[in-house]
């Protein structure tokens, strides 16, 4: 019988993590825990990492796209992160990742397209000018947050660069580089970090490359300085800090699904109706409440994307 001592399913390492980091404590904090810390350790509201964005990469007069949820705060989004390339401790990526330079910094656009190119991430963004999404955010850890994302969909890129009737994939590879990114030094994932969509979910308008939040520039903690955001699909699926991005014939490798494919699908839309094989993915804690809510199939994006999936067994393609 479980003691109120035992831990939460949501408050247990990932098994992939544990065996690669020994006895590392990993996965959700509890309540208690996150208001202790937002009590005594948080930042000061009035602290920011980053600065506004520039406004010629602010698409004027853009329409908001948001949800009717309650946003979260700048400093819960920023002060409670996934990135392992920089620490393992949800609350402390943002210490670790402060000085990490995002300047020069170039992406790479290729594969099966008839125009490759190699964009500097500034002319990218004048290019393609960044609008406000107010998007649901789920972790696979059954945590959840509200993000007022800055971004532009990244159909609008693939669309530039003329993917070939052969592609049938996008495929995500974030920065290597164990100098700037410490704990890549430890090889716990089979480093850089690697994602993949199917051409049509990257090609869907909600999904974006987002370059700031709040309308600030991307922290470095929340994947400066360009990152994938896809609000139907749980949260590691959002590769962060992109140097390369791939139109493929085949389903690319994808790092999660790579080193535990019985805990992380290829697929990972969310679905209450598929448990994590240590944990119930039917609730979700929202970070800046106490308490859960129930977990919304696709996250709440139903109407936009069920139909992406007609026919699919979701439970077989997690």
């Amino acid at each position: 019988m479980a003691k109120p001592s035992d831990p939460k399913p949501s408050e247990i390492t990932p098994k992939a993590l544990f065996y690669a980091r020994r006895g590392l404590i990993l996965g959700g904090t509890a309540a208690l825990t996150g208001l202790l810390y937002k009590r005594f350790l948080a930042p000061s509201p009035s602290v920011r990492a980053s600065a506004p964005l520039p406004p010629e990469i602010v698409a004027a007069g853009a329409p908001t796209v948001a949800v009717p949820d309650k946003k979260n705060t700048y400093e819960e989004i920023t002060n409670y992160n996934n990135f392992y390339e920089f620490s393992t401790s949800k609350y402390g990526v943002a210490e670790t990742a402060a000085k990490f330079v995002t300047r020069p910094w170039t992406v790479s656009v290729e594969g099966m397209c008839r125009r490759p190119k190699v964009y500097d991430l500034d002319e990218l963004l004048k290019k393609f000018p960044l609008e406000e999404r107010v998007y649901r955010m789920r972790c696979v850890e059954a945590w959840s947050m509200v993000v007022p994302w800055n971004g532009f969909p990244l159909q609008r890129l693939l669309a530039e660069v003329e993917p070939l009737g052969s592609a049938k994939f996008v495929a995500f590879e974030t920065l290597f580089d164990p100098k700037r990114m410490p704990n890549q030094a430890e090889r716990m994932l089979p480093w850089p970090y690697r994602e993949g969509l199917r051409l049509d979910e990257a090609m869907h308008p909600l999904t974006l490359l987002a370059a700031g939040l709040y309308g600030e520039t991307l922290p470095p903690q929340n994947g400066a300085p360009l990152r994938l955001v896809v609000p139907w699909k749980y949260g590691f699926k959002g590769a962060k800090s992109i140097v390369k991005i791939s139109l493929v014939e085949r389903q690319p490798a994808s790092t999660w699904n790579q080193y535990a494919p019985d805990e992380y699908g290829f697929w990972c839309n969310v679905n209450p109706d598929v448990d994590h094989p240590r944990w119930s993915q039917k609730t979700e804690r929202r970070i800046g409440e106490i308490g859960k809510r129930d977990t919304l199939m696709f996250n709440g994006y139903g109407d936009e994307v069920a139909n992406l999936y007609a026919g699919m067994d979701l439970k077989k393609n997690f």
